[in-house]
């Protein structure tokens, strides 16, 4: 069975690109040429078969949403309900990063809730099982690695984070650079970091890369290459070691794409806004244009509670100068494990970033649907705002709350209205504007 980048490459076009031409307005002869050049993934699974969700140029900015039990906190159905909560909100894809429990049970349960694709970063549980076996994760075996991720394929999955550009070099400039403010903040990143130097060994992930490739090509799942030395904190931004890391990823994206493999490169995680732009620019240039992961990210370290508005702001530049995926990130993070309303949260903030951001991007396309609101507050349509309205449910429970004495206005103003007194001052000015 071929994976889509190799049908692509034939000249053919699969249903899943006819879908995600449908979804996007663009022409399947479009999809199928990015996806052929490895410009467009669609996360996917020859066995789950979800949702089919076109990820990269040309397309608009989708949003990823992460759920998973800790050591500390484990409720199967909580994580389920999670999940519905996600994509209910507008999820696009979902991450599934539990590191406490069965970690069988919770993604399994999870990728049988939604439709829509679901990620997962196999690190976390291959070093679980090896902790939980040997009483030490740093005697991980490798078969058990490569076997883990096959089954976590078989179970459905269709994108995987997988930490391939840790090797060695990449921690000798991590040790050379001499510092770090905000240390290691990638589970799977310092895990693996600290199998080597225990071990004293290359990432097998890096050093045994074509057979990563082989198993996920056998289930057409896309290869996410993970960003296991991102930055933590926005002083660590651009520096050699995340470089560095990102510079492999970007070589390993070139080799799994001619091997035919569906590749995707994540980006980091704390970037301050005067450089998401160039990071972006950098990742594009030495991927050949790749799908680019951003995490968040989060562009000031001062406002815990409030994550989810720093990331959005992040994730607003970060779509607009061409990222292909958000991860969001909750009010609770990282803090405390996200609940039900903290998903809510984070995926709605994240989405109104991403339609920013995509605004921008695509100006021609991107504001009609702004146009449109504005031409319905000038009016006093309520009704069509509300249509209009990214989340309308939450836009019409504030009004609800707070009904004006005249209808055709609101509390904020009253009588007061300026749509309402600019409507008496030029009636005949706005009757002709109308029919614009």
């Amino acid at each position: 069975m071929t994976t889509q980048i190799e049908t692509a490459r034939k000249g053919l076009a699969t249903p899943q690109m006819e879908a995600v031409s449908t979804a996007e307005a663009v022409s399947i002869d479009y999809v199928r040429t990015m996806v052929a050049e490895g410009k467009i993934v669609i996360p996917w699974n020859t066995i789950r078969k979800p949702k089919a969700v076109g990820i990269g140029k040309g397309l608009r900015t989708k949003v990823n949403a992460s759920i998973g039990t800790s050591s500390d906190i484990v409720d199967y159905a909580g994580e389920v309900r999670k999940a519905k909560v996600a994509a209910a909100a507008g999820a696009d894809t979902l991450m599934e990063l539990s590191v406490g429990g069965d970690l069988d049970r919770v993604r399994r349960e999870v990728v049988a809730t939604v439709e829509i694709p679901v990620g997962n970063v196999p690190l976390y549980q291959a070093f679980c099982e090896a902790g939980r076996k040997y009483g030490n994760p740093n005697k991980l075996d490798e078969e058990m690695l490569f076997d883990l991720i096959e089954k976590q394929c078989a179970d459905g999955i269709a994108f995987m984070a997988i930490h391939c550009g840790i090797n060695l070099y990449t921690i000798e400039r991590l040790r050379k650079q001499g510092y770090r403010y905000g240390g290691l903040v990638s589970k799977g990143g310092v895990s693996m970091v600290a199998w080597m130097i225990a071990n004293r060994r290359e990432n097998p992930l890096y050093e045994k890369f074509d057979r990563v490739v082989s198993i996920l090509k056998k289930y057409d799942v896309v290869l996410s290459l993970g960003n296991g030395l991102r930055a933590g904190a926005i002083h660590d931004s651009s520096d050699r070691a995340q470089v560095q890391e990102l510079i492999i990823n970007c070589e390993l994206a070139e080799i799994g794409r001619e091997m035919g493999c569906q590749m995707l490169v994540e980006g980091p995680g704390h970037v301050p806004l005067d450089e998401i732009e160039g990071n972006i620019q950098l990742q594009k240039r030495m991927s050949g244009g790749a799908p680019y992961y951003m995490l968040g990210p989060v562009s000031t370290d001062v406002a815990p509670g409030f994550d989810h508005i720093t990331a959005a702001i992040g994730a607003a530049q970060s779509s607009r100068y061409g990222a292909d995926l958000i991860c969001y990130i909750t009010p609770a993070e990282p803090r405390a494990l996200p609940n039900e309303d903290d998903v809510r949260q984070g995926v709605q903030a994240a989405k109104i970033a991403a339609y920013i951001g995509d605004m921008n991007k695509y100006p021609e396309k991107g504001r009609t649907r702004d146009r449109e609101m504005s031409k319905a507050r000038r009016d006093l349509d309520w009704e069509k705002q509300f249509t209009l309205a990214l989340y309308p449910e939450e836009a019409r429970a504030i009004r609800k709350s707070r009904m004006p004495e005249q209808e055709d206005s609101c509390t904020m103003c009253g009588s007061f209205c300026a749509a309402k007194g600019a409507g008496k001052l030029f009636a005949d000015d706005l009757k002709q504007s109308m029919k614009l």
